[in-house]
């Protein structure tokens, strides 16, 4: 939803001021890219996946386990980790962002075609 004229003009004074007060900080918020924070997340879910495959691979040579099972939980929350920072880099950042997204055009499910065809045979028998 677009802003008013007045909200705007709002939110442009807010900037204007956070310039003049401390134009660093204002720079840096600027320059972020919501895609380099997830980034960051991927990389982290990889070396906590290599830390679990590690940790897996030590339970199963000492042969305890307990630590290969945690190897594993590691890995697996590590994976999920990693894969919501490769979908949220891969959709743009667009979960950090405020610019709206396109909806794609949703296909009716197994039971609304069929229902749909129960309809037309129906119709077409009178």
């Amino acid at each position: 939803m677009p802003l008013s004229e007045h909200e705007q003009r709002m939110l442009d004074q807010i900037e204007r001021e956070l310039y003049a007060e401390d134009p660093k900080f204002a720079n840096t918020v600027r320059e972020t890219n919501p895609a380099v924070h997830y980034k960051r997340w991927i990389l982290k879910a990889s070396i906590g996946f290599v830390v679990g495959v590690a940790l897996l691979m030590g339970g199963v040579i000492a042969q305890q386990i307990l630590i290969g099972v945690a190897g594993f939980i590691v890995m697996l929350a590590c994976t999920l980790w990693g894969m919501s920072g490769y979908r949220r880099v891969a959709s743009g950042g667009a979960a950090a962002s405020a610019a709206p997204k396109t909806q794609r055009r949703q296909r009716p499910g197994v039971m609304e075609r069929f229902e749909e065809r129960w309809r037309r045979r129906q119709e077409g028998d009178q």
